[in-house]
């Protein structure tokens, strides 16, 4: 197949490390793609030998026609796809906000061939807004598997994030020595545990990424992050309130029985269920059930 991507990103966020994997994934599989997006994605995917160009509205029409399929990874080049792709296009949904109603966006939500909802939370949503299950696939996001796992004698990691609804404000509030990480995968190889405090989440590829390193999690009970921080099982769910947070970290960080439970399942459930290669074929098959 001949896959034009279209990313509206302008920075390399969760969504766009997706991308990068997808990217890197299908060219194994012998089938070709190119991207158009902004920088600093279209340098990383130049890296990768995927040809990467500007996004526009102009080049969208001017290219979409030499594809066999348009894959939309956000809701800005959704919109362009639904105006001006020439081909049927599939739309990546990653966010679990309502879809906003109203004519015009009823318009753009009916010309996509297939959506590929990161989380049976964001299919929900899609559902709300009356999107036919039928043209649905779930496609979770993936993470890298490291060969090592945390050493767990480091400190306590959040994500550093300007976002107010990424729950920085309220961690600061609970008192608890944590760093807040700019360099995720580098502080996991260390980490004693990953502590995920959000507003709002479509699934949650940070934590699947400390889950890979074996480090125990302590996440946010919101939107998709439940169907992968299963409670007491691969980590702990937690109400956004700083007592709550505290006390979950606290039992993770004095309860080494429980530490090593939670990092040893959360890492056997990346294992079997969100590699890569497993959202490569995913992708892959709603690629073909648009084709056919």
């Amino acid at each position: 197949m001949h896959i034009l991507h279209l990313d509206a990103g302008r920075s390399l966020r969760g969504g766009q490390h997706q991308l990068l994997h997808l990217l890197r994934a299908l060219k194994a599989r012998g089938h070709s793609s190119e991207l158009l997006a902004n920088q600093p994605v279209i340098e990383h995917a130049r890296l990768l030998d995927v040809p990467a160009e500007p996004l526009s509205w102009r080049a969208v029409r001017a290219l979409s026609g030499e594809f066999d399929l348009v894959h939309c990874h956000d809701a800005r080049s959704h919109t362009l796809a639904a105006l001006w792709s020439s081909v049927p296009f599939v739309v990546s949904r990653r966010v679990i906000f309502p879809v906003k109603k109203g004519p015009i966006n009823r318009w753009k939500y009916a010309r996509a061939a297939r959506y590929l909802a990161i989380s049976n939370a964001v299919k929900n949503e899609l559902l709300a807004a009356g999107i036919p299950g039928e043209i649905i696939s779930i496609v979770p996001d993936c993470t890298p598997i490291p060969s090592s796992l945390s050493t767990r004698d480091g400190a306590i990691v959040a994500i550093e994030s300007p976002d107010p609804r990424k729950g920085g404000a309220l961690l600061r509030s609970t008192g608890l020595d944590i760093h807040f990480s700019s360099n995720l995968a580098a502080d996991l190889l260390h980490a004693r545990a990953f502590v995920y405090i959000t507003d709002t989440e479509g699934l949650g590829s940070a934590a699947l990424l400390a889950m890979a390193h074996g480090v125990p999690v302590i996440a946010s009970r919101v939107g998709g992050l439940p169907e992968i921080v299963l409670h007491e099982e691969t980590g702990l769910l937690v109400e956004n309130e700083p007592s709550a947070i505290t006390a979950s970290v606290v039992r993770v960080l004095n309860d080494s029985e429980l530490a090593g439970r939670l990092a040893s399942n959360g890492r056997r459930l990346v294992e079997q269920r969100f590699t890569i290669d497993q959202m490569a074929d995913a992708t892959l098959e709603a690629y073909r059930m648009v084709m056919s």
